[in-house]
């Protein structure tokens, strides 16, 4: 079998693979396909994401019942005032040997050594502990008293942020924002969907997930990404898209000039074309188009776009900026 072949044979795996998770997922997690969907071309394309929601949307569970359908460890953090940094990335002990007496420092390692690390409430913690992930998103490693720790391959941030309640909360800065490929909003389910939510999780039950990918197919469908050729065209399309969002750039629209302050940078751009190529092989298509690039755009610019004085005080959102982007051809 060539690589292409072997590739083809490839898209059609991540296919029924993202099939039979979504199943899998439907025995505990009612709704929600699109956000499923977002997620999954997240985690193949190697970014991390944040997800945006009121409490009680089921945030958390569906992120662990996502580890367990990928058959990947899972660590839940929750983000307090008093969260030290070392309580994420680990910390030296010093350790006794009984036997002799000896003494020596041992890193113990955190909750960070995981697979699938869920960052909840991250905004409630201090800027100080919000930038311990920094290291281990970019580099995927962890670095203590001079010595560096590899991080577990898949290695995958998800981050909860409450949008209402802002007493006591630290805004991410724009930088560590940037860090996360995709900024996921979840909102309220659809009255059928909340009718099935409220019969189903007030009754006894109880459901275990199967896993339905694992690590060694994980890592072959991440390369699979890399590999999906991409027509200049569709790289075109997401290059102008992400330029048109720089207010000092000769191709911003006049109308958007003025609501915004700071547009997206290259990593927009890259973070489009993978998104759209991990949508792309989730589809069962053995390469992405335009609209593959349209519909990763407002996960990937909502959070980028920094808005004006003039977009606040017209309660302009980067919701409706992201919308205008995407009209202007």
């Amino acid at each position: 079998m060539n690589s292409n072949e072997n590739d083809i044979a490839l898209i059609e795996g991540c296919l029924q693979a993202r099939n039979k998770i979504k199943a899998e997922l439907q025995k505990k997690i009612i709704g929600q396909t699109g956000v499923i969907d977002d997620l999954l071309a997240c985690f193949l394309a190697g970014g991390h994401c944040l997800l945006i929601g009121v409490p009680g949307l089921a945030k958390t569970m569906l992120v662990q019942s996502l580890s367990q359908c990928l058959d990947c460890s899972f660590n839940r953090v929750q983000f307090t005032p008093d969260l030290m940094p070392s309580d994420i990335t680990g910390s030296e002990i010093l350790f006794e040997d009984r036997t002799s007496g000896r003494r020596e420092f041992r890193f113990v390692k955190g909750p960070v050594f995981t697979n699938i690390l869920l960052a909840d409430e991250i905004n409630r913690t201090p800027p100080k502990t919000q930038s311990a992930l920094l290291q281990a998103m970019q580099e995927y490693e962890v670095t203590s008293a001079g010595k560096t720790f590899p991080l577990p391959a898949p290695f995958w941030v998800l981050a909860t942020q409450n949008p209402i309640e802002q007493e006591g909360t630290y805004p991410l800065p724009e930088a560590q924002q940037d860090r996360f490929m995709f900024s996921i909003e979840i909102d309220y389910p659809e009255y059928a969907s909340e009718m099935e939510i409220v019969k189903s999780t007030t009754r006894i039950e109880s459901t275990t997930l199967k896993a339905q990918l694992g690590t060694d197919d994980i890592g072959q469908y991440r390369e699979l990404v890399r590999r999906v050729p991409v027509a200049d065209s569709v790289v075109e399309h997401a290059v102008g898209l992400v330029r048109r969002s720089r207010p000092n750039d000769d191709i911003c629209p006049d109308t958007i000039k003025s609501l915004l302050t700071w547009g997206a940078g290259p990593r927009a751009s890259q973070y489009c074309i993978l998104a759209a190529r991990a949508y792309a092989i989730l589809d069962g298509r053995p390469t992405p188009d335009i609209s593959d690039v349209n519909r990763a755009a407002p996960s990937v610019l909502r959070h980028r776009l920094v808005r004006s004085f003039n977009a606040e005080t017209e309660n302009v959102s980067a919701n409706d900026i992201v919308g205008m982007l995407l009209e202007k051809k």
